[in-house]
């Protein structure tokens, strides 16, 4: 494969994509009927991936999402934030119902992509750690209206990634190499409607028995964390966290 590779960035072609996923579905059909701003935020590009977290592409984020090309291995790059407060609460959202994916459904504080630009895309993991810090940044603004200000990229802690793949329906789903982030911060909220419907701060005894509600729906990457290492990551969320965080390892839940 004739590629060129940077820190920050990769030089990878769309022709380069094709020999990889030469099947892969290009279609805005799947869309129809679906609210126009979550259609046009579909047409972000997100980092593609091999099962090593090292970038071969990029893809739109409808492409990266629908099941007809996860289910030919394409495999893209995201986040998932965790913002406590001084309190160690842990805010969480509700999708809005106009999104695409995972609509209504609880989730963390925020959950998104990096996108295939410089400053947010790394070949290496210390730069890639970075790029998903500021798209962190950058998301919890766009879906909760929490200035950059209150969450600087430094204060990021990065713990570890995970794999895994989640249908949402029968067209659309999820198959990402998700870093993990926490940061502790007191901010100010001003979600927007057309991606969050709810926010709430909860204490792990609160989230416990939410997860035994049936009435509540959960995005099953969070479901995943909580059932793995959420819990004990938070308990040492003031101290002894160190010894968790900058995993090298990629964590399978497959």
């Amino acid at each position: 494969m004739s590629t060129t590779t940077t820190g920050t960035t990769t030089g990878i072609t769309a022709e380069t994509m094709l020999r990889l996923f030469p099947d892969i579905d290009t279609s805005s059909e799947a869309l129809s009927g679906h609210d126009e701003e979550q259609i046009r935020l579909m047409d972000e590009v997100c980092i593609v991936t091999d099962e090593n977290d090292a970038p071969i592409g990029k893809a739109s984020k409808k492409i990266c999402h629908l099941m007809s090309n996860i289910d030919k291995g394409l495999l893209h790059r995201a986040f998932s934030v965790f913002l406590f407060n001084d309190k160690n609460e842990l805010l969480l959202q509700q999708r809005a119902s106009e999104k695409i994916t995972f609509p209504d459904m609880w989730t963390n504080t925020c959950c998104s992509h990096p996108l295939s630009v410089p400053s947010e895309t790394g070949a290496n993991l210390e730069d890639a750690i970075e790029g998903a810090k500021r798209a962190a940044q950058r998301k919890l603004n766009h879906e909760l209206g929490i200035k950059a200000e209150q969450v600087p990229v430094d204060k990021f802690k990065f713990l570890t990634r995970i794999h895994y793949k989640a249908p949402s329906d029968g067209k659309w789903g999820e198959h990402e190499i998700d870093y993990i982030l926490f940061i502790k911060a007191n901010v100010d909220l001003a979600p927007s409607p057309n991606e969050v419907q709810a926010t709430q701060y909860v204490s792990p005894e609160v989230l416990r028995k939410q997860f035994e509600d049936p009435s509540l729906k959960f995005t099953p990457w969070f479901k995943l964390i909580c059932n793995s290492m959420l819990f004990e990551w938070w308990e040492h969320l003031d101290e002894g966290l160190e010894k968790y965080m900058g995993e090298k390892e990629i964590r399978r839940m497959l």
